[in-house]
């Protein structure tokens, strides 16, 4: 995705957590390919899944001092704007009938040539 170029990076990409568990933003410049990759794969393996999907996906457990640590979900506008991009590439599309998004024909392409 980085090498085309198709996929344009929000300006708050620098600065964005990925989800409210977490601490700090991630390290890699990289991060935003690389999840869209990730989601682009989760969508091929699960046709149908949508934003709320990918957020119960990449959640995890919040870990406090002494308190037990409980589950939360990961940002729903990182997950959207993933799939927004995607859709702007024409690798996913969607679901008019069922909701949720699919693998278009050259996304499904695109991720069998991996």
């Amino acid at each position: 995705l980085k090498k085309q170029g198709k996929i344009v990076l929000p300006k708050w990409v620098d600065i964005v957590k990925t989800a409210n568990f977490k601490e700090l933003p991630p390290q890699n410049k990289d991060w935003f390919y690389e999840r869209c990759a990730a989601i682009a794969r989760n969508v091929y393996l699960r046709p149908g899944t949508g934003v709320g999907a990918l957020i119960k996906r990449y959640g995890g457990k919040k870990r406090t001092t002494t308190r037990k640590g409980h589950f939360r979900l990961a940002s729903p506008a990182v997950a959207r704007v993933c799939l927004q991009a995607l859709e702007s590439v024409g690798v996913v599309a969607k679901d008019e009938e069922n909701g949720g998004r699919v693998i278009t024909p050259a996304g499904q392409k695109d991720l069998d040539r991996i």
